[in-house]
């Protein structure tokens, strides 16, 4: 009895701790308002479905699912929402679901593109909203799957980034926040353009903007250009290596020439100086001739 009492006790803590399901349910694509049943969009239908089913902790009411319940609670004007999150979230109550998705599709051919939204039955409220392209080449958005991850957990809309790194304790940023590789050198990033750093004290930094897809891995080779040193400059002894040349000055510019000149200019002007006071007296000075008085 004892036993039974602590197994009900686990089973009943477990449940507690795990996390509640949820209940996504796809509503019928429409093109122009009315339901598109067309055999591409059927098939459109089962791809956004199966992307949904893929997320962790998901159970998925398929678009033909709602498609019976509206017809069998005989109201046609479900139908045709037209994105209206009222009429979405009735939906949503009479399949008993917590989210509806719901889109409308647009373009020609193959290539089209699918409007989508994320509306909580609860609220009657959108979540989120996103695009989905069909056809043409491959944008690295992840088709179904990604939409499926934007709408309902876009913080697992990401992909892997893998840097080939040439060069040893080097320092990554993503966008300017520092981050740590695995010892593959890979990270999850989130999809679109990111900027990458790769900076290392004796090397350039490496700097690219490069494009995350869903899903896959992004392999980037880092090729590091060190910079132009010799070993005493980083054992801090740096040695110049520049070529210094010495232009000699005029000769009169020269100090062993111009010094010795300006010292006989001097005395030679301080002699001439005291000659011409001597032939020249004061004219007012009297000075004896003879025996002839001034």
């Amino acid at each position: 009895m004892r036993a039974l009492a602590i197994l009900v006790l686990l089973v009943g803590t477990a449940y507690a701790q795990a996390p509640a399901q949820r209940i996504v349910a796809l509503a019928p694509l429409s093109t122009l308002g009315s339901e598109d049943t067309s055999v591409a969009t059927k098939k459109l239908n089962q791809q956004i479905e199966a992307a949904l089913a893929s997320l962790p902790n998901t159970r998925v009411i398929t678009s033909a699912q709602v498609s019976q319940a509206i017809a069998k609670a005989k109201k046609p004007l479900l139908r045709q929402c037209e994105r209206d999150p009222a009429c979405i979230s009735e939906v949503g109550k009479l399949v008993s679901a917590t989210i509806v998705i719901d889109g409308e599709v647009g373009g020609l051919g193959e290539s089209r593109v699918v409007y989508l939204g994320a509306t909580d039955v609860m609220t009657g409220k959108e979540i989120r909203s996103t695009t989905l392209r069909i056809g043409g080449t491959d944008d690295g958005t992840g088709g179904p799957a990604g939409a499926a991850a934007r709408l309902l957990e876009p913080e697992r809309y990401k992909g892997t980034l893998k840097l080939d790194i040439d060069t040893k304790g080097a320092t990554v940023y993503i966008n300017g926040t520092k981050v740590t590789l695995n010892q593959k050198g890979e990270l999850p990033v989130l999809v679109g353009t990111q900027a990458v750093r790769v900076t290392h004290p004796e090397y350039r930094d490496f700097v690219r903007f490069v494009e995350i897809p869903y899903g896959k891995t992004l392999d980037v080779p880092v090729a590091m250009t060190q910079f132009p040193m010799i070993r005493r400059d980083l054992q801090g002894k740096p040695v110049s290596t520049d070529t210094i040349i010495y232009d000699d000055p005029p000769l009169w510019r020269r100090p062993y020439v111009y010094i010795p000149v300006a010292v006989v200019l001097a005395v030679g002007a301080g002699v001439l100086a005291g000659v011409l006071a001597h032939d020249f007296p004061n004219a007012d000075e009297c000075r004896k001739v003879g025996g002839g008085g001034c």
